[in-house]
């Protein structure tokens, strides 16, 4: 496989079924073909049974580099509210056992009442190389839980996640300016000083 000028292979192969997701890595990861798992030959779901976002992502890139033998990206992250000690954090996805309406819904109904509402979406990425070496990176992006939903862009938690760093919800954000600061974004930009 011939490497392009970033050291990093042609080809990725990112392990997530989350279209949302892997358009935002397609953002940052910019000079890589990036190909879903479904597209590389990888069949069914990977069981997310880590404790941590690193352990997750390690689990699903490991799963796909066993089958497929090729340079795999993998990313968990989640919401991590500090009211909650850091709910729904690795249970994000599933908080609610419904969709990201329902999680958005049973997290003001978490909250309510709650004033103190400091939160961060936090990512760890792994990358399996061609040897079968696992690097990892970290991003973090801070802020707080709105009151209520504000903005239609992103998905998940946006709407009611206020960035620190950009002064609005990532629900009101650009594409662009939500890359520029999220902690997928800080997440890949670690990993690819590693690489």
């Amino acid at each position: 496989m011939f490497m392009n000028t970033n050291g990093l292979p042609e080809k990725i192969v990112v392990a997530s079924g989350n279209a949302h997701k892997i358009e935002e890595i397609k953002q940052i990861f910019k000079g890589v073909k990036l190909v879903t798992m479904k597209e590389a030959g990888f069949e069914g779901d990977v069981e997310e049974n880590g404790k941590t976002f690193k352990e997750n992502a390690y689990i699903k890139a490991k799963a796909v580099y066993d089958k497929l033998k090729c340079p795999v990206l993998a990313d968990d992250s989640g919401l991590c509210v500090d009211a909650l000690d850091g709910a729904p954090g690795v249970y994000s996805a599933r908080f609610s056992g419904g969709g990201s309406a329902e999680n958005r819904a049973l997290l003001l109904k978490r909250l309510d009442g709650v004033s103190h509402r400091n939160a961060r979406f936090a990512c760890s990425v792994c990358y399996i190389g061609l040897d079968g070496r696992a690097v990892f990176g970290e991003g973090y992006t801070e802020g707080r839980i709105l009151f209520e939903e504000i903005g239609e862009r992103g998905f998940g938690y946006d709407s009611l996640f206020f960035s620190s760093d950009l002064g609005k919800s990532f629900g009101e954000a650009t594409e662009q300016e939500k890359n520029s600061v999220s902690h997928r974004f800080r997440a890949l930009s670690d990993l690819r000083s590693k690489l």
